[in-house]
């Protein structure tokens, strides 16, 4: 199809879908999707995150009242305007799968009625048995409230006829957030970072605590061979893109100083070396919270109106066997890893078999280790990086174009959907790129796996992210090959009997002599240190599970409510904090203006 052709059929659509949102017509409106279409709206419809699949949920769900009228009536989602000046204008797409969908894509904009907002959105059409062109997908995504935009400039410059300095300003600025922080973040790293300067642009006073002595140390201190996973383009800060001379795959170092100077260039408010020293408690009459801050050797009482849990993973996960104290080498968790150099010449274990594992057992062959095993307990979902380039991260357009546009792109597609894509074919056309791999891993005594449960089909790389926070998985960037090579051997260990003086016994009886054991197990979850932080009252009036898909498909209490007023979690990788950041602001600006 020419682009005339393209742009013609998204017109048509759009001017009788705006008919039908315009007299508030939930019959009429739904009619523009496919009978098994989805749509996905991020607060034009409602102060939370919802996916709706096929005709009859998507009717019902603009159908419940709101103030005596439909949703769809209510919402008064108006002016629509085909985007044909991005990268999202109209273009042809085609779906991973069997099923080979192909159609129409496109974006537009549209105004809410209420509340006085601006949106957008993202559609794919395909044609119906008849010929006629429907939604596969909507999505319907807030913006800006109107009045209330985001600041897209830096409002220091020339100080002619100003009275005070820019360091004298932030001084003041950082003194009245202090003095009265509407909203508390803990947490200093990425999320935290990105959640504070999009509050920032949304004129809410924020201020970040954070464990460390320096802004970075979640990354400085991790283990010593730590890059990227995916390229820098996709892990970008909001507002700040690394320079141009940044490698692909970024080092941990370079994220920890670059986190450093973006908080200083975002003019972010951080206590370093602070942390939550009481369980915070909540007033329902105030809306406010109190909090007992340590900074230093000091303790601070704050009463913020909002507080976002930005605490990234959970702790270390230590299992418990037998014998572990009587071990007389080196036995620790891979998140204390930090120096394989002493180890030269040693026998080393590896607990462990995704991402940590791989990365560290390739430390250890790098710096002389004379022997190194990895104990893998279950199968793992292994995707090599360059796999995971062509297939997940490769840039659908010029990457002139900013990121924002492959955010809002890339979250169009309901996730539930998204996995329904992987199950159908999605998957098998990833793993041809990885075929000599996975058949070398195979031989080599590896188990794979794509099913991120029993059964569940084959959902991928995405669906261990999206239900499992990307457990089970190992996003390969050399450690396979070492397997293949028989440089780290491999150990099927599901039942570990117990440890002693020389190593690790299996319930089968066999052995691992070693002189280090690292426990590349993983992390607690989310809620396990919410507990402890927020105490048994608050926790238990919140969902069992912090990230993880509810029912429709959606993330579990992050970056929406929680369950609780005025409690907000934010966590995930760099490009869900960048594009949901400005949802948690959304949401947090409309509750100060009284209108969600």
């Amino acid at each position: 199809m020419t682009s005339e052709d393209l742009h013609a059929i998204s017109a048509d659509w759009l001017k009788s879908l705006e008919n039908a949102s315009s007299t508030g017509d939930v019959k009429s409106f739904v009619s523009h999707f496919l009978s098994d279409g989805w749509f996905r709206d991020l607060l034009c419809f409602s102060w939370d995150f919802r996916t709706l699949s096929g005709s009859e949920k998507i009717c019902g769900f603009l159908s419940e009242m709101v103030d005596g009228r439909s949703r769809l009536e209510y919402s008064g989602l108006c002016d629509f305007k085909l985007d044909d000046h991005t990268a999202n204008a109209p273009s042809p797409f085609k779906l991973p799968g069997s099923q080979g969908i192909e159609g129409v894509q496109g974006a537009f904009t549209f105004s809410i009625t209420n509340p006085a907002a601006l949106g957008r959105a993202f559609f794919r059409l395909t044609q119906d048995n008849d010929g006629n062109w429907k939604a596969l997908t909507l999505f319907t995504n807030m913006q800006d409230l109107v009045g209330y935009e985001e600041s897209s400039t830096d409002r220091h410059g020339l100080y002619e006829g100003r009275q005070i300095t820019w360091e004298e300003e932030i001084e003041a600025k950082f003194r009245a957030i202090e003095a009265d922080p509407t909203v508390l973040i803990v947490g200093g790293g990425q999320a935290g970072l990105t959640c504070a300067a999009r509050l920032g642009r949304l004129g809410i006073r924020a201020l970040v605590i954070e464990k460390n002595t320096r802004v970075g140390d979640s990354w400085r201190q991790r283990y010593p061979n730590l890059t990227m996973h995916t390229p820098a383009y996709q892990s970008s800060m909001l507002y700040n893109p690394y320079p141009t001379n940044f490698p692909k795959y970024i080092p941990k170092g370079k994220i920890a100083n670059f986190l450093d100077s973006y908080a200083v260039n975002q003019e972010l408010c951080i206590w370093l070396s602070s942390i939550v020293a009481s369980t915070p408690v909540y007033d329902s009459s105030s809306a406010r919270w109190t909090v007992g801050v340590q900074r230093g050797d000091r303790k601070v009482i704050l009463n913020p109106k909002h507080l976002v849990l930005a605490t990234g993973y959970g702790q270390p996960r230590i299992p418990t066997w037998n014998g572990m104290h009587d071990f007389r080498g080196a036995l620790y968790h891979s998140d204390f890893h930090t120096d394989a150099e002493q180890f030269r010449g040693e026998r080393v274990v590896v607990v462990g078999a995704c991402n940590a594992g791989g990365d560290i057992c390739q430390d250890f062959i790098a710096h002389g280790a004379a022997e190194v095993t990895i104990v893998q307990r279950s199968a793992t979902c292994v995707v090599s990086s360059s796999a995971a380039e062509e297939t997940n991260y490769k840039l659908p357009f010029s990457d002139n174009n900013p990121i924002e546009e492959l955010d809002f792109r890339n979250n169009s597609l309901p996730l539930s959907f998204l996995l329904q894509l992987k199950k159908s074919g999605g998957t098998q056309h990833v793993k041809m790129f990885d075929k000599e791999l996975h058949e070398g891993l195979r031989k080599a005594g590896f188990n794979l796996t794509w099913e991120s449960s029993p059964g569940s089909g084959e959902v991928g790389l995405e669906g261990f992210i999206y239900s499992r926070f990307a457990s089970g998985t190992m996003l390969d960037i050399g450690c396979g090959k070492l397997i293949i090579e028989g440089k780290v051997k491999v150990k099927q260990g599901q039942d570990i009997s117990h440890l002693d003086k020389d190593g690790i016994t299996f319930k089968d009886g066999s052995k691992l002599s070693a002189d280090v054991i690292v426990l590349a197990t993983g992390n607690e979850p989310i809620m396990k240190g919410t507990r402890a932080l927020l105490g048994d009252k608050i926790t238990e009036q919140l969902p069992p599970e912090v990230w993880g898909l509810d029912s429709e498909g959606e993330l579990n209490q992050t970056y929406r409510p929680s369950g609780h007023q005025g409690l907000w979690f934010a966590i995930g990788p760099f490009e869900t904090s960048r594009f949901f950041s400005k949802h948690l602001g959304l949401q947090i600006l409309a509750r100060e203006l009284g209108i969600a």
